[in-house]
C-alpha cells in the first residue's frame, strides 16, 4: 500500500518495523543490556536510554508508566527529560512512573533558559525537581544549544553556566552538561570555554558522518577529555531514515550504539517500540569497523545534503522557547 505524505506516524512505522525485523515482541531474550561508564562520573549507564520527549507522546499516563516500568525491569537505567517537553507533561509522567524506582536510575533533565539569566535557570530546576518527584538530578544539561550566539549568552555574567555551578554546590545536581543538534561548530565553541562539563549530548547516526558531522568533529574531543558522550537521533529524530526506507531500526540503533558513547537515547512512545529496541540492545555486540563504514558508504548519497537530518538543516526540531528568545516565530505561528 502506498503511504501518502502525512499518513505515516512515527509510532506506526516503528511498530511495523519491529514486526518486520522478525523480533518477537513478547518472547524476549534473557541477555542483559550492557552498561558503560558515564565518562569520569563513576556511574554506569545502560547503552540504551529512554528519551523523555516521547514519553509525553504516549497514549496516556498508564502507557507511559508501562513503558518506564518495563524499561527499568529490563535493565535500562538512563532516563532523559527536559523542562519544556510537552509543557512539563513529560517530566510529570516520568516522575510519577519512577516513584519507588528513583534510586535505581540515572535521571537527567535539561534547562531551557535560551540566553536568560541564572535566576530563570534555578527556577526551572525547582520546577523540574517537583515534576520529577525527586530532590536531586543525576545530570542537568543546558538544553538546545543550537544558535551561534548561545555559547556567549550561556557564559555571560549571571548566565546559565553559573546556575550549573550553583546547583552542584547546593547538591541538587550531581553532574552537568549541554545538548544541541544543529552544528558541531557550536558544540566546539562551548567546549572551547574549558568548563568542566561531565556530559554532552548530540545527534549520532550513520548519516551524520557525511554531513556536519558530530561523530568526526565532536566525539573524539569528548573522549579525549573524559566527558561522557550521549547520543541521540539515531533514526533521524522522527524516524525519517526508517520511513524513507534508507535503513532499518536495527541498523540505525546498532550503528549508534557501536560508537564510543556512554548511552544512546531513543524515543519510545509505545511498548512495541520499547520491545523492538530491547531486542537490539540485549546482548549487544558492536558492529565491526568495516560494517560501520559499509553502512556509512551506503547512506552517503542520501546523507550528503541533510535531507534526513532535518534537525541540522531546518527549524523543525527547534523548540518554541528558544525561537522566542532568539526572535524567530514559534512553530504555532508558521503556516501548516
Amino acid at each position: 500500500m502506498k503511504i501518502m505524505p502525512g499518513e505515516f506516524s512515527r509510532r506506526r512505522f516503528l511498530e511495523g518495523a519491529a514486526l518486520a525485523t522478525g523480533g518477537s515482541l513478547m518472547g524476549q531474550s534473557s541477555s542483559e543490556i550492557p552498561k558503560r561508564p558515564l565518562g569520569r562520573t563513576g556511574l554506569q549507564t545502560s547503552i540504551l536510554g529512554v528519551g523523555g520527549y516521547h514519553i509525553g507522546s504516549a497514549k496516556d499516563l498508564a502507557e507511559a508508566k508501562q513503558i518506564i516500568d518495563e524499561a527499568v525491569d529490563a535493565g535500562i537505567n538512563f532516563f532523559d527529560n527536559c523542562w519544556d517537553y510537552h509543557d512539563g507533561k513529560s517530566e510529570e509522567w516520568m516522575g510519577s512512573a519512577l516513584k519507588g524506582k528513583r534510586d535505581n536510575v540515572v535521571l537527567m533533565t535539561k534547562v531551557c533558559t535560551h540566553g536568560r539569566n541564572k535566576s530563570v535557570a534555578m527556577r526551572m530546576l525547582e520546577e523540574s525537581l517537583r515534576r520529577l518527584q525527586t530532590d536531586h538530578l543525576d545530570v542537568w544539561q543546558i538544553h538546545e544549544v543550537v544558535y551561534y550566539d548561545d555559547p556567549d549568552r550561556i557564559f555571560a555574567p549571571n548566565g546559565a553556566i553559573e546556575a550549573l555551578e550553583e546547583a552542584k554546590k547546593q547538591g541538587k545536581v550531581r553532574f552537568v552538561g549541554f545538548t544541541g543538534h544543529k552544528d558541531p561548530e557550536i558544540h566546539l565553541k562551548m567546549l572551547s570555554r574549558n568548563f568542566p562539563f561531565d556530559t554532552v549530548q548530540m545527534p549520532l547516526n550513520c548519516f551524520d558522518a557525511t554531513f556536519h558531522s558530530f561523530e568526526t568533529r565532536v566525539l573524539p574531543e569528548l573522549n579525549r577529555r573524559g566527558i561522557a558522550p550521549l547520543g541521540m537521533k539515531s533514526l533521524g529524530g522522527s524516524g525519517e531514515m526508517i520511513s524513507k526506507g534508507a535503513i532499518t531500526p536495527a541498523e540505525g540503533l546498532r550503528y549508534a550504539m557501536s560508537l564510543p558513547v556512554a548511552v544512546t537515547i531513543s524515543g519510545m512512545d509505545s511498548p512495541a517500540v520499547l520491545h523492538q529496541n530491547l531486542e537490539i540492545a540485549r546482548g549487544f555486540h558492536p558492529m565491526s569497523a568495516a560494517d560501520m563504514q559499509a553502512l556509512r558508504d551506503r547512506c552517503k548519497a542520501d546523507a550528503a545534503d541533510g535531507r534526513y537530518e532535518l534537525f541540522k538543516t531546518t527549524k523543525k526540531y527547534d523548540g518554541d522557547v528558544g525561537r522566542e528568545q532568539h526572535g524567530f516565530p514559534s512553530s504555532k505561528e508558521l503556516p501548516a
